[in-house]
């Protein structure tokens, strides 16, 4: 019997789903909306390889986007269950949990935490509910992955009571992505998940790493917010702190102000001048643009050092994982990386990684490394899948 999960994430004008059959893992239909509330939004979408775009209405919003869905994309496809992704859950959410009255108003207690994000995500529950109606509903949340990193590692060596009373520490996120990337990667390696220890790279716009063992996380480069830690396509990663006040002082920008150039101007845009697109990038540097250049080296080396400072968390490592729309698809960048790291006991099979592992079964290290390395395409829309459909069967 086929167990039909939709799966929604909300963004604020846009709509991303997609509906799996859990039973085999397959993916029937996925597509976007966006941008919605816009004077020209569209719905797009592919199923069993065809590729449809309709133009929605003007000012079309994320209702009329969910009841054309459910009217012409799911008529004949029922929906047994509908899995909402959540960024933000806090320490209140170590795992999924069943959609109702009670759970969302925990979620709307975590909105200061993820203001740009969580409201959105509540919006899409609340109005999914409207439209599909008794279907039940469950939350995946981005933070429970990191749930089980201990003490020392999530705590900010901040006065106590900012922890007690805000809950300022280190969260972590793209822990569906983690997670599903190291059920992959244990698969690969053929030893049961409690035994792997591996390091993950989700690289894209926004990218993190994790040291995950046992099947827990074990510590990762994001921390209250997804600004900290690795560089990223228009975030700065890990700086000074002092840098927003000396900013302030020095140019007289507000708090506001600043939170906004190190999220939305820094990172590769910022270094470069010129772009935070990798492909974009690669070809200026290929071309004898030196800050192009400059902004590659960088992220190498800033995730080349991540990774060795998450190996510290594992009592030993299997495997290094690269994933997400970078680390699936530059194998220069993989190749930097690696070759920083060789003292952990990973060699590159230059072959293997030109073509992203295609012949290897991800594997791009030579069978000789003591570590192996990997290229996995994640898939976080079938992990919330198999999350809701556990979710309820253990309900």
């Amino acid at each position: 019997m086929p167990e039909n999960t939709l799966v929604i994430n909300c963004g604020s004008s846009s709509l991303k789903f997609a509906v799996y059959d859990t039973a085999n893992n397959t993916c029937l239909l996925k597509g976007v909306a966006e941008p919605l509330g816009s004077h020209a939004p569209t719905l797009k979408w592919t199923k069993e390889g065809d590729t449809q775009k309709i133009e929605l209405p003007k000012g079309a919003d994320l209702e009329y986007a969910l009841h054309s869905i459910s009217n012409k994309l799911l008529a004949d496809t029922p929906i047994q269950s509908i899995g909402h992704r959540v960024v933000h859950g806090a320490e209140k959410f170590k795992a999924s949990a069943v959609i109702d009255d009670e759970m969302i108003a925990q979620v709307e207690a975590c909105n200061h935490l993820a203001p740009l994000h969580n409201p959105a995500n509540l919006t899409g529950i609340r109005i999914a509910k409207k439209v599909f109606g008794d279907i039940p509903h469950v939350g995946v949340f981005d933070t429970a992955f990191h749930q089980s990193i201990p003490k020392e590692a999530y705590l900010y060596p901040l006065p106590y009571e900012f922890y007690e009373e805000l809950g300022v520490r280190r969260y972590g996120f793209h822990g569906t992505s983690h997670r599903y990337i190291y059920l992959q990667a244990a698969e690969r390696l053929g030893k049961p998940v409690e035994e792997t220890a591996i390091l993950s790279a989700h690289l894209g716009n926004g990218s993190s790493a994790t040291a995950a063992e046992g099947g827990k996380s074990m510590d990762t480069t994001m921390g209250l917010t997804p600004l900290e830690g690795l560089v990223m396509g228009t975030r700065c990663g890990d700086i000074d702190p002092s840098i927003h006040g000396f900013l302030c002082r020095e140019k007289g920008f507000t708090i506001e102000e600043v939170e906004s150039i190190l999220n939305k101007k820094s990172g590769l845009l910022g270094i470069s001048g010129l772009s935070n697109d990798m492909r974009e990038l690669t070809a200026a540097a290929e071309q004898g643009n030196d800050r192009a250049q400059l902004a590659l080296d960088i992220l190498v080396f800033r995730l080349a050092k991540s990774l060795a400072a998450l190996r510290t968390s594992l009592s030993h490592c299997d495997a290094i994982v690269f994933t997400g729309g970078i680390g699936e698809h530059n194998p220069w960048l993989r190749e930097a990386v690696l070759k920083r790291l060789s003292f952990l006991g990973t060699e590159v099979d230059l072959i293997a990684n030109e073509s992203h592992g295609v012949d290897t079964n991800g594997r791009i290290s030579t069978e000789s490394s003591r570590v192996a390395a990997y290229v996995i395409p994640t898939d976080e829309e079938l992990m919330i899948a198999k999350e809701t459909s556990d979710t309820l069967r253990n309900a």
